[in-house]
């Protein structure tokens, strides 16, 4: 269980950067900032949320999706797997539109794309510095 939480702590710091880096990468509750002008526990909170949903849809379709383009992906040396990637992040996005909480990609290309690079990266500098064994007391 707490692997999980810190996963979703690394989703939503890669989120967070990507975001940030990006402007077609919203997220936020924009509606409670609009209102108050403010909302930094808000934002944590939307930022905790998606990098949840984010880490559940990399966890449940994104091995299935891996699978059935595993011959393009060996065909293309592995680079297709940055548009899988997009694609969860698309995904995430269309999700989260049911929900109160603001995430939003603009567009597959570049910023699904660019998003997708970015959280990778952001996500293994954390991973090489968060130790694998939390969930084991060690």
């Amino acid at each position: 269980m707490i692997r999980f939480l810190v996963r979703v702590v690394v989703n939503a710091l890669a989120l967070f950067v990507a975001a940030w880096l990006l402007p077609g990468i919203t997220v936020g509750a924009e509606a409670a900032t609009a209102a108050t002008g403010n909302n930094t526990a808000g934002d944590i909170l939307s930022y905790l949320a998606v990098g949840a949903i984010f880490g559940l849809v990399n966890a449940v379709v994104r091995p299935i999706i891996s699978l059935l383009s595993l011959p393009i992906t060996c065909l293309t040396l592995g680079i297709f797997a940055i548009i899988i990637n997009a694609a969860m992040l698309m995904l995430t996005s269309w999700i989260m539109s049911f929900t109160p909480i603001g995430f939003h990609v603009s567009s597959f290309f570049w910023d699904a794309v660019l998003g997708s690079i970015i959280i990778s990266i952001v996500s293994a500098l954390i991973g090489w510095v968060i130790p694998d064994t939390i969930d084991r007391g060690a």
